[in-house]
């Protein structure tokens, strides 16, 4: 009597697990994306991954300033800042949003600087770039965002089956408050 208790127990339990499955196969149980908060923006910053999570890498700007692109002298002033990348692969490292700032710490212009863009033919870890402002003269300073906007997943819109999941915060734009 004891093993028709068993079995009896066990097919339950099969036919329970089953019906689970094929539900979870069948159902839309729910593909849904979520978008990182923004971390905290500084001259100074720790990479953060789409969980939240240190990545090991940590981001600066190291100095910036008002000049002529040389390229386009006459576009007007454009900030000038030159950034580093410490503990950073050279070719699958972060990408972080930097912005050029007011008083206040809204965003006058914005952009994306990879840890690529941070290696130099002798090892050199810092990079340069240019941001086009609308008056230069409000800049008081740039500053970097934290989260890694190098992984960019597949979403539920583009794929439900495999998509969801973690994703980088919106990109830093003019007029944020940072």
């Amino acid at each position: 009597m004891f093993r028709v208790r068993v079995f009896a127990g066990g097919a339950l339990a099969l036919v329970v697990l089953v019906v689970l499955a094929r539900a979870g196969c069948s159902a839309d149980w729910g593909c849904t994306d979520t978008t990182t908060k923004r971390g905290e923006a500084g001259v100074k910053v720790r990479v953060e991954d789409v969980y939240g999570q240190l990545r090991g890498a940590g981001a600066e700007v190291v100095d910036w300033r008002l000049e002529l692109h040389p390229q386009e002298p006459s576009g007007g002033d454009l900030v000038h800042f030159h950034f580093r990348f410490d503990g950073a692969g050279e070719f699958n490292g972060p990408a972080l949003d930097v912005c050029a700032v007011d008083k206040e710490r809204v965003a006058l212009g914005c952009g994306t600087v990879y840890s690529s863009q941070a290696f130099g033919p002798n090892g050199d870890t810092t990079g340069d770039d240019w941001l086009a402002v609308e008056h230069p003269s409000e800049v008081a300073g740039v500053l970097l965002i934290p989260n890694d906007q190098s992984y960019q997943g597949r979403t539920c819109g583009e794929d439900a089956k495999d998509g969801g999941g973690p994703h980088p915060p919106k990109p830093a734009a003019r007029g944020d408050q940072l």
